[in-house]
């Protein structure tokens, strides 16, 4: 693995998930071109269900008419993985860099998104640990408490992890999390005995787990960057 140099990390906050998918594509095609850094989004997302290229509308337990009134919508997208919700409480990082520069694959690159929320974990007194073969994300024992769903375009990557770190688990009720039955999903208040901090320190938590796996010697940060301000409108 070669040292990556910089990260430039976005803290965006409540991002709504089509604006966020709109910037991910900007962003990963400025990266090919070599004109933006190795980028790292920090966000949350309103309740909302994605489902990744494999289009397993059948691990949707609810009939999508009745998503309104639950509050959350549906998306598809070209990530991989199996359906997977996304809201409030939820820490969430999507990675634009590049793996060619890193000199890492693309399972490597997996592993060491598990090991970000692995450690974190740690940092609570939580034991996680990566799925069996064919459980993707990381798991508590045989709750799971985080996802991971990536998209690579010519060693680019997009989309990324979501963390738990106390989101309303009911949501997770409507369907069959990342299509594996019969497992719970769980959350970092519902696992540690220790006091939480805000939100806004474990996220930030979440974020050097990363940049240090991953071995950047340089991070920036914005904070609150308008997704308009240095690059063209998404709409």
């Amino acid at each position: 693995m070669r040292c990556p140099g910089k990260l430039e990390v976005w803290k965006m906050g409540f991002v709504n998930y089509l604006d966020a998918l709109k910037l991910q594509e900007k962003l990963v095609s400025d990266r090919k071109l070599c004109r933006i850094p190795d980028t790292l989004l920090s966000l949350q997302h309103p309740p909302i269900y994605t489902l990744g290229k494999r289009r397993t509308d059948h691990n949707l337990l609810l009939p999508v008419s009745e998503l309104k009134n639950i509050g959350a919508e549906l998306h598809y997208t070209q990530r991989g993985g199996d359906i997977t919700f996304h809201g409030p409480h939820q820490a969430i990082l999507y990675p634009i860099i590049s793996l060619r520069e890193i000199g890492i694959g693309a399972r490597n690159y997996v592993e060491k998104l598990e090991s970000t929320m692995i450690e974190l974990s740690s940092l609570y007194g939580v034991k996680a640990c990566a799925g069996q073969k064919g459980e993707t994300g990381v798991w508590v024992g045989e709750r799971k408490i985080g996802a991971i769903g990536v998209r690579i375009s010519y060693g680019i990557t997009s989309h990324g992890l979501a963390y738990n770190i106390d989101p309303d688990l009911k949501y997770f009720k409507h369907i069959v999390p990342c299509g594996i039955t019969d497992k719970e999903v769980t959350s970092l208040r519902r696992e540690t005995a220790t006091v939480l901090p805000a939100e806004e320190v474990i996220q930030e938590q979440l974020i050097s787990c990363f940049a240090r796996l991953f071995g950047y010697s340089t991070v920036t940060w914005k904070e609150n960057p308008s997704i308009f301000s240095d690059h063209e409108s998404i709409d």
